[in-house]
C-alpha cells in the first residue's frame, strides 16, 4: 500500500510542479514582453491579475474577501502540511525476515519496534525507550531514544543496548546488520538536599 501512496504522491507532486512552471513561465513571459498565445489571459507588461473592476465587483458583498482569504489560508496550511509530510522519514511497516526457504517472511515493523523497545527498557538505568525503524524492508535501520535514570551510566547502557537488544533483534530477523542511531536523554529530577 505504501508503494501506491508513494507513486500517487510523486504523480501529484510532478503535476503540481508542471502547472506551477507553466503558469509562472507564462506570467514571466508576458511581463517581460515576450509573445504569448492569444488565449493567455495576461498578454502585456501592464496587465494585472485582478483588474480594478474585478476587485470592485464583489466589494458590496461582505462575505467575498473573508472567504477568499480563508480559502487561501487553508491552501497554505495544507501545502505546509504536505511539505512537512515529505520531509518526515517514513516509518518502516514491515521487515523482510530470512526464513531459510529462499522466499523470506514479512515481520510487522511495529512488532520488531515493540520488542526492541521492551528489551531496551529492561536494561539497568533506562526509564523509557522508543524505537522507530526506517529504511528499506531488507535493510532496516533503527532510531532509538533512551530516557535515562539519574543513576545510569550512559556508556554501559549504550554498550548493553548494542550487544544485547540490537544484536538479538538483528539475529532474530536474520539481518546481516542493523545500524542504529541512539539518542540519550536524562530524566528530569528534583535536586536532592544534603544535610
Amino acid at each position: 500500500m505504501s508503494g501506491v501512496l508513494r507513486t500517487v504522491n510523486r504523480v501529484l507532486l510532478g503535476l503540481a510542479g508542471l502547472v506551477l512552471v507553466c503558469v509562472g513561465g507564462g506570467v514571466l513571459a508576458a511581463a517581460t514582453g515576450l509573445s504569448v498565445p492569444s488565449w493567455w489571459p495576461w498578454s502585456g507588461k501592464n496587465d494585472v491579475l485582478l483588474s480594478e473592476a474585478d476587485r470592485d465587483r464583489w466589494r458590496s458583498d461582505g462575505w467575498w474577501w473573508p472567504t477568499v482569504i480563508a480559502v487561501l489560508a487553508v491552501l497554505v496550511v495544507l501545502a505546509l502540511w504536505w511539505l512537512l509530510a515529505q520531509l518526515r522519514r517514513a516509518r518502516l511497516s514491515e521487515v523482510l525476515v530470512d526464513s531459510g526457504d529462499g522466499e523470506g517472511a514479512l515481520l510487522r515493523g511495529r512488532a520488531l519496534e515493540g520488542v526492541l523497545a521492551a528489551e531496551a527498557e529492561s536494561l539497568d538505568g533506562v526509564a523509557r525507550a522508543r524505537v522507530v525503524l526506517t529504511g528499506k524492508r531488507s535493510t532496516p535501520q533503527a532510531r532509538v531514544r533512551l530516557l535515562m535514570e539519574p543513576h545510569a551510566a550512559p556508556d554501559k547502557a549504550l554498550g548493553r543496548l548494542t550487544d544485547e537488544a540490537l544484536a538479538h533483534a538483528r539475529d532474530s530477523a536474520g539481518l546481516a546488520r542493523l545500524p542504529a542511531e541512539v539518542r540519550l536523554r536524562a530524566v528530569k529530577h528534583r535536586a536532592e538536599r544534603v544535610s
